[in-house]
């Protein structure tokens, strides 16, 4: 894995990312990946936690107009994300908490299909697409995915072992 990972910090754009003194390289792409997470992340806790009894004066059908908003930060945070593996590789791919972070977020966005369909479609509404208890759980399913996510993704920055080939 080592020549493939040494390729990759040795393209254009890895280097670019890491050693460019452009706020449009590593800041704005990590400024990207934040905001990305934000949205994503963001918008769906405010949903799980409006499934636990959260604001209830606030309609829940009415979250469903985020889901586009809520996809625009997920794609941002995946472009983003390959960007910033694109720069430091060997930090992210020789990171076990590297592949933690991405089955958090595989689990995540799984979740937000069952989610969907027990909160906003009519059969849902009426109760016969699922317990109030199923959906509950998801909800905490996945709030602790996005936490889980979040974390591990901040931890990425102080627990790696190798930070580039040869170094």
């Amino acid at each position: 894995m080592d020549p493939f990972l040494a390729w990759i910090e040795a393209t254009s754009l890895s280097i670019w990312v890491r050693e460019s003194p452009s706020v449009f390289a590593f800041p704005a792409v990590l400024s990207c990946h934040t905001v990305g997470m934000g949205l994503a992340a963001g918008i769906n806790a405010v949903l799980a936690l409006r499934i636990l009894g959260v604001a209830p004066g606030v309609p829940i059908e009415e979250m469903k107009r985020f889901f586009p908003v809520m996809w625009f930060g997920f794609w941002l945070n995946f472009v983003s994300g390959v960007v910033l593996l694109i720069g430091y590789p060997t930090k992210a791919l020789t990171n076990p908490l590297f592949y933690v972070k991405l089955l958090l977020v595989a689990v995540a966005i799984t979740l937000v299909g069952p989610i969907g369909r027990r909160v906003f479609d009519a059969r849902g509404a009426s109760g016969r697409h699922g317990t109030a208890a199923s959906v509950k759980r998801l909800a905490i399913a996945s709030l602790l995915c996005w936490t889980g996510v979040i974390v591990s993704g901040r931890l990425l920055a102080y627990t790696y072992h190798r930070l580039m080939q040869g170094f």
